[in-house]
């Protein structure tokens, strides 16, 4: 089992996620408190189904997921996208497939879990500290 599965992780600090919301066509509102919330990530697994839970003052979301398995999402800014989940390492590799295609990298470490937001040429890192 990876270890990062029921650890959280809280946001630390966040680079050009302004940018990454406009790309995807996020509006001002949403892209202010979106800036403004410190979420909480934790990654649980039962059986061979991860979870995936964002928890914030603002919104609280989880996916549930199968390694390597096309599944429904509704993003935090309500986007419908097909994603798929891959393991390689303590790195959790998400492609959501949509409007607007964009890749998620979770890289997680014993102290923080790195985040990578790609659209496009548009990229943005948060790092969050394990609590």
């Amino acid at each position: 089992m990876a270890s990062f599965v029921g650890k959280k992780y809280k946001l630390d600090k966040s680079e050009n996620f302004d940018e990454y919301m406009k790309e995807l066509g996020v509006g001002m509102v949403l892209r202010k408190m979106g800036n403004t919330v410190s979420p909480t990530v934790e990654v649980t697994l039962e059986g061979d189904t991860y979870t995936l839970t964002t928890t914030s003052t603002f919104k609280t979301s989880a996916i549930s997921f199968k390694l390597g398995e096309e599944f429904d999402e509704e993003t935090l800014d309500g986007r419908k996208v097909k994603s798929v989940i891959t393991l390689d390492g303590n790195k959790l590799t998400q492609e959501q497939k949509g409007d607007k295609p964009s890749t998620i990298v979770r890289e997680f470490t014993d102290s923080e879990l790195i985040t990578t937001l790609t659209i496009g040429s548009v990229k943005s890192v948060r790092v969050y500290k394990a609590v």
